[in-house]
């Protein structure tokens, strides 16, 4: 049985609930990803900020990035994996929620990510073409 654990990627860094939208977007850009968690002060996720984010939520409404933090864009309880949970929960977790990457939680911690293109290196194609199209519907 394949864990997220085995699957992720680990070390994810964390933007500060408090960092503004420009430094986030910064560090989106030196990692080369398209999302990261949220953490707050007590290093706990407060949620997942992605690139389309920064843009809709804040550029398209022609507000000043600067002047918006990072945990403003937090919405709700964040949707995680535990280290230790199956793939088949990866799977049923992406599809559920429609997310394309879920932040990985041993005990209160992050530990990484697992993203769709992990899932995808890592299981049958047929399981990852549901997965696509679950993650894909509107």
């Amino acid at each position: 049985m394949v864990t997220a654990r085995e699957l992720m990627t680990a070390g994810a860094e964390c933007v500060g609930e408090n960092e503004d939208l420009v430094a986030a977007a910064r560090k989106l850009r030196d990692l080369d990803v398209g999302a990261l968690p949220i953490c707050g002060e007590d290093q706990r996720l407060k949620g997942m900020l992605t690139d389309r984010d920064i843009v809709v939520k804040c550029v398209a409404d022609g507000t000043d990035p600067s002047t918006v933090r990072a945990g403003d864009l937090a919405e709700g309880k964040p949707v995680t994996i535990g280290a230790d949970d199956p793939a088949e929960e990866i799977l049923r977790t992406m599809a559920k929620h429609q997310v394309r990457r879920l932040p990985v939680i041993d005990g209160h911690d992050l530990v990484g990510i697992v993203a769709q293109a992990d899932v995808a290196q890592a299981l049958p194609p047929e399981l990852v073409g549901e997965l696509l199209a679950d993650v894909s519907e509107e």
